[in-house]
């Protein structure tokens, strides 16, 4: 047997160079909706709806928001366009169905407009939300209608309302299918189109607390 002692090579010329650590704020604003829309250029036209404007590409949290008071603004706008969709009889419970309902709808508005998506919504939402309501105040047992300003995170919350109801009635008992309902809302509400449901919804109330003030 030869005295020689047999060459060990050194592992730490051979071990693998460990990958680079991966930024997960970096990662976020790479993500897109539906695996689709970037998000992360959204431009915002009113800067007293912004706050509570989220867009991320995040559209299902599960539901974390739901026990924490205000948390529904922290959330993506879209997701919430989405829970509005599931409060009729036929979409409850279905938060698939109404999400394909939403991916659908953004396909259409981007074929016909040629934009992103998110921005017509986040538009359509800052022109369908109402800057002055009405509230009855009693004196002495008379009701008396007076007009009031209304916060930007409830003029958030009655734009979505108001799209979702119009998508609703353009698509309940017609051949009009959902997603070209909301298309339609969509697109017509980022126009300021007097037609539209959710434009014609705030221009009603916005009229009867000028009657009011």
């Amino acid at each position: 047997m030869s005295g020689e002692e047999p060459e060990v090579e050194d592992p730490e010329l051979e071990a693998p160079e460990p990958d680079a650590p991966v930024d997960e704020d970096e990662a976020v604003e790479r993500a897109q909706l539906f695996g689709v829309w970037d998000v992360s250029d959204i431009e915002y036209a009113d800067p007293s709806t912004k706050r509570y404007i989220t867009v991320t590409p995040v559209a299902h949290t599960m539901g974390r928001h739901a026990s924490k008071q205000f948390k529904k603004s922290e959330i993506s706008i879209v997701e919430r366009l989405v829970n509005r969709l599931m409060q009729t009889e036929e979409n409850t419970g279905h938060k698939q169905k109404a999400m394909r309902i939403v991916r659908d709808a953004f396909d259409i508005v981007h074929e016909r407009t040629e934009e992103n998506p998110v921005q017509v919504l986040v538009r359509a939402v800052e022109n369908s939300g109402p800057r002055e309501e009405t509230v009855r105040l009693k004196y002495g047992g008379i009701s008396v209608p007076k007009a009031v300003d209304v916060s930007p995170q409830r003029r958030v919350d009655q734009a979505l309302g108001f799209i979702a109801k119009g998508t609703y009635s353009a698509s309940h008992k017609t051949t009009t299918t959902a997603a070209e309902a909301l298309a339609q809302q969509l697109i017509g509400a980022a126009n300021y189109n007097l037609q539209t449901y959710a434009i014609s919804q705030k221009e009603e109330l916005e009229r009867v607390a000028a009657a009011a003030r």
